[in-house]
């Protein structure tokens, strides 16, 4: 087997592995968890704020009241929390935990390391 395929497939099953555990395993239960981790981290990286209701509206084909479950879950999880504005107290917005962020650079860097 080629070096970098074998590469890939180790990082595959190592992910397999932990499927059960924590962030890996939740953000991959559908297409609509991933995308939400996707804009949510995306939102962190590029310093831009995203509320809850921007995150359900921008989610794709997902129902509003399946997306706030997704996040309700999220932020119990410790993946994320929520923040209130200081100008509108009703608006809350989505902000990816400590332990979370370093999980996600993590698995950036893990992929970025893979040879093709």
């Amino acid at each position: 087997m080629p070096k970098e395929k074998k590469t890939l497939l180790d990082f595959w099953e190592e992910q397999m592995r932990q499927s059960h555990t924590a962030s890996n395993y939740f953000f991959r239960k559908s297409p609509s968890h991933y995308h939400m981790m996707l804009l949510v981290m995306s939102a962190h990286k590029e310093n831009k704020k995203l509320s809850v209701e921007e995150l359900k509206t921008k989610l794709f084909k997902t129902s509003r009241p399946k997306s706030a479950l997704i996040i309700t879950e999220a932020c119990e999880k410790g993946f994320f929390r929520l923040e209130k504005t200081s100008a509108d107290q009703r608006i809350k917005n989505i902000i990816p935990s400590e332990s979370f962020i370093d999980e996600f650079n993590e698995y950036l860097n893990t992929l970025k390391n893979i040879s093709y």
